[in-house]
């Protein structure tokens, strides 16, 4: 995908509302690798709701070393969140491309989150 292409698909997924909006564009891409990828993340994500907000999560399940299935989430962001922050999770975990080249690729400023 070339740099531009990369660009107008950000900028599109940007004035989606939801996850499942964002996720359910990007398995209809004519770009067979992301929509394949978007397609293998399909049914894998949930919300919960934790200390008064409701919260995304990415969950997967793995074998472990003694070959005991293991649940494994990832708080990817909380609903009403900007949508960006799935954009740039998504080809992140699923291209390396790093978030701050998503967000600029979006036309917004990434910062780092605060450690705790």
């Amino acid at each position: 995908m070339q740099h531009s292409e990369f660009e107008t698909l950000v900028k599109t997924l940007c004035t989606l509302e939801s996850v499942p909006s964002a996720l359910k564009f990007l398995q209809m891409n004519s770009d067979s690798d992301v929509a394949e990828a978007a397609k293998s993340l399909s049914g894998q994500f949930a919300l919960a709701e934790v200390d008064g907000e409701n919260r995304i999560y990415h969950v997967t399940t793995q074998l472990d070393d003694q070959n005991v299935e293991q649940e494994y989430v990832e708080h990817i962001m909380n609903e009403g969140d900007d949508i960006i922050r799935f954009i740039a999770w998504f080809f992140d975990i699923m291209f390396d491309v790093k978030n701050k080249d998503t967000y600029a690729a979006a036309g917004k400023t990434y910062s780092q989150p605060k450690r705790s």
